[in-house]
């Protein structure tokens, strides 16, 4: 008799994650290592976009953007996006646990893959309502906005300016993507 697939793999918790050195997300049961480090290009282009957010959001009191924060999804599902925007209050100082209204998403060799397929899907089923793979390779943001509980790609971005509409933000928020770069 065989061993089943569960049982030849380690199926890790937000336990185990939590005692764990170094920078690491799991994903339904399965760890990834946040490293190498990011290169200077990835850190300046998610420099750019943070500083842009807070921009956008400084008089929006419902709303905060942050950097890279443990969203914890389940107990075997703990991610950090790059830059995210919540329009909640966290329920505990250690993680979110409620979905945020965007995030954004740098790609590096190294988590490129993850990024387009496990998270976009995990983000989709999650809710964010605005999802942007930022490519600093192509110099391109795909810019996603879930309808109807799928992304549908806006646009292609590059040195366009996209509207992003959150409810809870009385005005138009443009962000442009020009800037980034």
């Amino acid at each position: 008799m065989g061993l089943k697939i569960e049982e030849t793999f380690p199926h890790y918790t937000y336990d185990d994650y939590k005692e764990w050195e170094g920078e690491w997300e799991i994903i339904r049961g399965i760890a990834y290592a946040m490293s190498p480090a990011p290169l200077i290009e990835h850190q300046n282009i998610s420099g750019n976009i943070h500083l842009q957010l807070k921009q956008l959001f400084q008089k929006c009191k419902k709303c905060t953007v942050l950097l890279p924060v443990d969203w914890k999804i389940s107990e075997d599902t703990v991610v950090q996006p790059d830059n995210l925007v919540i329009c909640h209050t966290p329920t505990n100082p250690a993680y979110l646990t409620k979905a945020p209204e965007i995030i954004f998403e740098v790609l590096s060799k190294s988590t490129a893959k993850k990024d387009t397929t496990l998270k976009f899907h995990l983000y989709e089923r999650e809710g964010v309502k605005y999802y942007i793979i930022v490519n600093p390779d192509e110099k391109v943001a795909k810019v996603y906005k879930l309808k109807d509980g799928k992304y549908i790609k806006l646009i292609d971005a590059s040195d366009e300016t996209v509207e992003f509409e959150i409810e809870k933000c009385d005005k138009k928020l443009l962000f442009d993507f020009s800037k980034i770069w």
